[in-house]
């Protein structure tokens, strides 16, 4: 008899299964026809290849029946076909080795940089020289003598060598723009941008008859305080220069010109490529641009967004390019503001109307904006294909027809992916949505076929695949519900990010606890509700149960709008394909190992391709955990990406539990090793951290040296302290720090005072959001040789009602202005952007500022609207916040003291800074 659950309640199970089984009785029985009704319908047999099961074996013969037409012949019996189910270890084994034989595919291609021979065109070694130059003079932060002279002048030095070697085809034209101007941009919750004589070195590359087209390339020369940025972005820098070189020698003239922007200020948060795109006179000839970023040290560089639309341009990549590495998912991803980044891209595309091609390197993201980001991390095979492929593509697209009348091209987006570096696949995504429903309508009309048997053998059937797609959904949801409380529970108990340098212990964590809740779920279902039931049978079913499922994904996507549905697409074509070709076998023979290997063969290629996606979800996501603020629990958010990335890849597994045997073995050997990895988890066996030469895992952390001075409306300084303000930008907070420097602990923490303009500490951006967790050591006052010098010029009443305040301010290279208005108060006019304030961020406004050399005093104006009851008090609150990134004005004796302090596997980023508060 089949067992029927929820009729007498009497199974005999483990303490541990009853709550599953609790929902499994709440499922409706299904009445399956007996084995005699089964062999006499043959539609059903040949839709679902039904066999006897038997108890003792899990596997009977079938007697193969072929009878007469209706006109009443003998039947023909043929001889019985012994049907197997899989071996739990043969299925182990294969399964086991058809994902490390896919992963280390993955991996060997990442590694290969540079698929066969160079042409010769592009010279990494001579590229090498120039980003060895750039990065000798250290950190190269706006304002200051390395970014604004060393630099520059070597650009220009390198640039006049090259244009005095070049042949007569092309003439190069050089000009240093030092642009002033000011934008808003919706980044980091919002705020406004001012610049004041940044640099920009731009070089035209035109035909002697000139030209009226442009192609951009762009790269910036400046970093970050306190690293000297070779990935990011002297190395882009160094193949542009050498690009440059090898186009000035062709022999055949380009048919367009090429600008190539060296920018100096775009980890100011893009400002050198806003003053050019809005106010060079070159600007007017670009039609598209390439742009070169980093958010790694080395490794490939991505395509990871392009458009917007303009297909021409992906299509460009696509022919031109030696070694290809993009995706249209990392596009859609990036775009949807999940990753806290923004580069010139938006800059291009949101002020000149532009489209584009955005390339990133992107491994070892650990090293981003750190004193590891160095010139010998980063090898010569990877400035060789960057060069090899900006190269073609710049070739390619100077000498395009489309780049002189782009709108023409404009409509349209495309589907890209490469696979395995080897070869993209591109298609624009109007003939993708076809392909898209075709593929649909094909899965549909599989299943259709056997929900339309006669007999009520496809209503049976329908019944039995929408319980299989609960019993799936079901699985899917407990699976990811039992890894985020495991996740929780390790940030409850302090070991948070045990995973930042040891990777495959999360696997070996979050992954089996995965695997295992979604095996033990399919275990229990097979054994307790479909009991007596045909397992070849159950195993079809649970095929098309997923099949179905992606198919759903599929339209969704399709229907969004959404280019990566080409990832469901590859999803059912392939492992339809493989199933209907491989229906004889199981027919015949049953689950053997030929099966088996054939099935899992079948789903090769759409699995490689999710294997690489999750490498780049984790090359991306697990670095930037490591400094995504005090607020968001990273094992929280690792364990949900590894969660779902189990769920994706046991999609089409789950065919293979209900065709083997048992699972008993594979669940012991999944739970020893989860129970052993949590016990070393909970014991601290894993450090965070590492200082290890060859691959540090370093913990970011800010020290500002900072003195802070309060005012009251009639200018009296009514507070002032002085100290090393201290923001860690991971979940860990000082933890791991108290233990080396005591003094850092919880008695130091810094409350938020909201009745002053961010907390009143300097915020050299507005991320106080993500980093509510800081530390205020006290510390002699700070005395920088160029202080801030701050003074209101006028106060007047406008005819329209406002007050209108005018200020002028002297200070560093960089500035942070924050205006909070009071007591109903309200902002209505400014002089940055275009006018209007933007970006309240809860009530607050975020200003920043900086110069290069020479700059001239910062004025500024914004008009308030006072509430009509409004007598005399507080309008707004202003706090400006001055930055010493380089020089001697960066360093205190007593910061150095500190820094010298903090362990080896830290990186304590440091500067000194002042923070004023004035009221009017």
């Amino acid at each position: 008899m089949m067992h029927r659950l929820g009729t007498d309640g009497s199974f005999n199970v483990k303490s541990a299964e009853l709550t599953i089984l609790c929902i499994y009785r709440s499922l409706p029985a299904v009445k399956m026809e007996s084995d005699t009704a089964v062999r006499r319908n043959r539609g059903y047999r040949a839709a679902n290849n039904p066999s006897d099961r038997d108890e003792n074996s899990g596997a009977k013969s079938l007697d193969s029946e072929q009878k007469t037409d209706s006109s009443g012949s003998d039947e023909i019996k043929k001889k019985p076909v012994s049907l197997s189910l899989l071996e739990e270890s043969n299925g182990a084994v294969l399964l086991g080795f058809f994902l490390l034989a896919l992963w280390g595919l993955v991996h060997l291609s990442l590694r290969q940089l540079v698929v066969g021979a160079s042409t010769g065109e592009f010279n990494a070694v001579r590229a090498r020289k120039h980003l060895e130059h750039i990065t000798a003079v250290g950190p190269r932060t706006v304002g200051s003598p390395e970014n604004e002279i060393l630099t520059v002048n070597y650009l220009l030095e390198e640039i006049e060598k090259i244009k005095a070697g070049s042949n007569k085809a092309h003439t190069i034209s050089v000009d240093v723009q030092k642009p002033t101007g000011s934008f808003t941009i919706d980044f980091l919750g919002g705020f406004t941008s001012y610049y004041d004589r940044v640099s920009n070195v731009v070089v035209k590359l035109e035909p002697k008859r000139g030209a009226k087209h442009a192609m951009l390339a762009n790269c910036h020369f400046d970093s970050v305080a306190n690293s000297p940025g070779a990935s990011d972005d002297a190395v882009s820098c160094s193949v542009l220069l050498e690009a440059l070189h090898s186009m000035s020698n062709l022999s055949t003239p380009l048919q367009h010109a090429v600008i190539f922007l060296f920018n100096g200020a775009e980890e100011n948060i893009l400002q050198a490529s806003h003053g050019f795109i809005t106010q060079h006179p070159w600007a007017k000839l670009v039609r598209a641009f390439i742009n070169l970023e980093a958010a790694g040290v080395g490794g490939k560089e991505i395509v990871f967004q392009t458009g917007p639309e303009n297909p021409w341009l992906v299509q460009a990549y696509v022919s031109a390019v030696k070694h290809p590495f993009a995706s249209v998912v990392g596009q859609e991803v990036f775009q949807s503001g999940i990753i806290p980044s923004d580069t010139d891209f938006r800059i291009y595309r949101d002020f000149g109307n532009i489209p584009g091609i955005d390339l990133a390197f992107i491994e070892n993201g650990y090293l981003y904006h750190t004193k590891y980001d160095t010139a010998d991390r980063i090898l010569t095979d990877t400035i060789q294909r960057a060069g090899d492929n900006i190269l073609a593509v710049l070739k390619l697209l100077a000498s395009s027809e489309e780049l002189a009348d782009s709108s023409e091209y404009r409509h349209g987006n495309m589907v890209f992916f490469d696979v395995l570096g080897v070869f993209m696949v591109a298609y624009p995504a109007r003939v993708g949505t076809i392909i898209n429903y075709m593929v649909t309508v094909a899965a549909f009309i599989y299943l259709g076929k056997k929900c339309s048997l006669p007999n009520n053998v496809g209503v049976v059937y329908m019944r039995s695949l929408v319980y299989a797609i609960g019993v799936t959904l079901m699985s899917w949801f407990i699976t990811l519900v039992s890894v985020l409380i495991i996740a929780v529970l390790i940030s409850l108990t302090g070991q948070s990010m045990f995973w930042y340098t040891h990777y495959y212990v999360s696997v070996c964590l979050y992954g089996t606890a995965g695997i295992a809740m979604l095996m033990l779920i399919h275990t229990l279902a097979k054994k307790h509700y479909y009991g007596n039931m045909n397992q070849l049978q159950v195993g079809e079913i649970y095929f098309d149960a997923t099949l179905t499922l992606w198919c759903c994904a599929l339209v969704y996507l399709t229907q969004q709008g959404l280019c990566s549905a080409y990832v469901p697409m590859i999803t059912v074509v392939f492992p339809l394909i493989t199933k209907l070709l491989l229906r004889q076998e199981i027919k015949q023979r049953g689950a053997t190992v030929k099966y088996t290997a054939l099935y899992l063969l079948g789903l090769s290629l759409p699995y490689v391709h999710f294997m690489f996606l999750m490498w780049v979800v984790f090359e991306i996501f697990t670095p930037i955990l490591g400094r995504s603020g005090t607020e968001i629990p990273p094992d929280v958010v690792l364990a949900s990406i590894t969660a779902g990335c189990v769920i994706i890849l046991s999609s089409y597994f789950i065919h293979l539990i209900y065709l083997s045997k048992s699972t008993k073995r594979t669940l012991v050997v999944l739970a020893s090793i989860f129970g052993v990895v949590a016990v070393l988890v909970s014991c601290g066996m894993f450090f965070p951290y590492s200082c290890d030469s060859a691959s540090p895992r370093p913990k970011r952390i800010v020290l500002q040296h900072t003195t802070r001075t309060f005012h009251d409306l009639s200018g009296e300084v009514v507070k002032k302290d002085s100290g090393i303000w201290i923001n860690g930008f991971d979940y860990t907070g000082m933890k791991y720090v108290t233990p080396h420097i005591p003094e850092i602990n919880d008695t130091i923490r810094a409350p938020c005072d909201k009745q002053v303009p961010f907390c009143g500490f300097p915020w050299f951006l507005p991320v106080e959001f993500l980093v509510k967790k800081n530390w205020y050591l006290p510390a002699p006052e700070v005395f920088p040789k160029t202080p801030i010098e701050f003074a209101l010029l006028s106060k007047q009443q406008t005819d329209w009602g406002t007050t209108k305040l005018s200020f002028e301010v002297k200070g560093p290279s960089h500035m942070s202005l924050y205006l909070l208005p009071r007591h109903g108060a309200a902002l209505t006019s400014w002089s940055f952007g275009d006018g209007t304030p933007q970006f309240d961020l809860g009530g607050e406004y975020f200003i920043f500022y900086s110069h290069g050399l020479d700059a001239p005093a910062w004025h500024f104006w914004f008009e308030v609207q006072a509430p009509k009851s409004n007598s005399g008090e507080e309008m707004i609150s202003i706090g400006i916040a001055s930055h010493y990134f380089f020089g001697e004005d960066q360093k205190t004796p007593q910061l150095m003291e500190l820094l010298h302090r903090f362990p080896d596997w830290s990186f304590p980023s440091h500067w000194v800074s002042t923070y004023n508060l004035y009221q009017y």
